[in-house]
């Protein structure tokens, strides 16, 4: 029976995951993280056999938290649970060290398929984003020009500050945006810049002109 670790900031998420996994005979949840720093703390604590892992958590993202959790303890099967239907930040996920990528929209008998195949030892790409990565395959790749091209002004004004070093927060009260809605754009903009660190962006706006 697998012990399996949640990792989401909204409540009502970890109460519908909560929900599922204790209905499940098979599953044992061993607990809950309401950010990216908590879910390394309990994974160390309570070392389960699958952590169930948002993206976009307020204090540390997900793909930073793989990266902090996977080299110490290499046997954990993650399984990111995320909004984001971005073929880029899949491939950044695995890349990590992710054994999973599921989309939140999926059915609830699908999420505990997912959680046993990883447990199994093979991959679980979510079907809608497997055709989203067939149809980049077969599709020439774009150019940094047209990534560029490819923001939105609002993910553009959000580059801006983060490169200014402002944080989400500030960012949210300059822009008059919730800090959830700034986490989005800038997980939209490390999928469409194949970015994550803010030196890389600072660096990518300079090359492309979009700061001096």
């Amino acid at each position: 029976m697998p012990k399996v670790l949640i990792a989401d900031d909204h409540a009502i998420v970890r109460t519908g995951l909560r929900t599922l996994l204790q209905a499940e005979p098979s599953m044992d949840l061993v607990g809950e993280a309401t950010g990216g720093y908590e879910a390394i703390e309990l994974v160390e604590e309570k070392m389960p056999d699958v952590l169930l892992l948002d993206i976009s958590m307020p204090d540390l993202d997900g793909i930073t938290v793989i990266k902090r959790i996977k080299p110490l303890i290499p046997d954990l099967h993650i399984l990111i649970l995320t909004i984001h239907e971005d073929p880029a930040l899949l491939r950044e996920a695995i890349r990590a060290g992710a054994s999973g990528y599921i989309l939140k929209r999926a059915a609830e008998s699908e999420l505990i398929s997912a959680v046993n195949i990883i447990m199994r030892g093979d991959m679980y790409i979510d079907p809608a984003m497997m055709r989203d990565l067939i149809d980049e395959t077969v599709s020439p790749s774009k150019s940094k020009d047209e990534n560029v091209e490819s923001l939105t002004p609002r993910e553009t004004e959000v580059l801006t500050h983060i490169v200014q070093g402002y944080t989400n927060r500030q960012i949210g009260e300059v822009l008059n945006i919730s800090v959830r809605t700034v986490e989005g754009h800038r997980a939209n903009l490390s999928g469409k810049l194949g970015l994550q660190s803010r030196v890389d962006l600072v660096r990518y706006a300079r090359d492309h002109g979009l700061i001096d």
